[in-house]
């Protein structure tokens, strides 16, 4: 949760050091009024990287099937047959984007259960 140790200026963690350990890293945005008021994953992602020693792969493994491995779910966190099938889509050419851009409007569309939730496809 790297919006937490940012907002509360603490140490972030050594996820590379988790990883090549062999551990699996989920992130998340830990929105909550005490550590981190935000939502952004593409914020976590981009300080996954920049802080954590994380690749832009990793970063965005770690926040979708990553978060699924970490609640034990085989239905979300992966775009294949039989799952949930929420995912985004991004204005952009790249994932990397997510992680060298912070703070650019990168999503452009949010898609729940296959559907169109938010944002418009042009």
């Amino acid at each position: 949760m790297p919006t937490a140790e940012l907002c509360t200026r603490s140490q972030f963690p050594d996820a590379r050091r988790l990883i090549d350990a062999g551990a699996t890293v989920a992130l998340a945005s830990d929105c909550n009024p005490g550590s981190s008021y935000t939502t952004s994953m593409p914020l976590a992602i981009s300080l996954a990287v920049l802080n954590m020693k994380m690749t832009c792969d990793e970063a965005v493994w770690s926040a979708t099937a990553g978060g699924a491995a970490a609640l034990r779910r085989s239905d979300i966190g992966n775009l294949a047959v039989g799952s949930q099938a929420d995912f985004t889509v991004l204005n952009s050419r790249s994932h990397i984007h997510l992680a060298y851009r912070p703070g650019v409007k990168l999503v452009d569309a949010v898609f729940v259960r296959g559907q169109l939730a938010a944002g418009s496809l042009r």
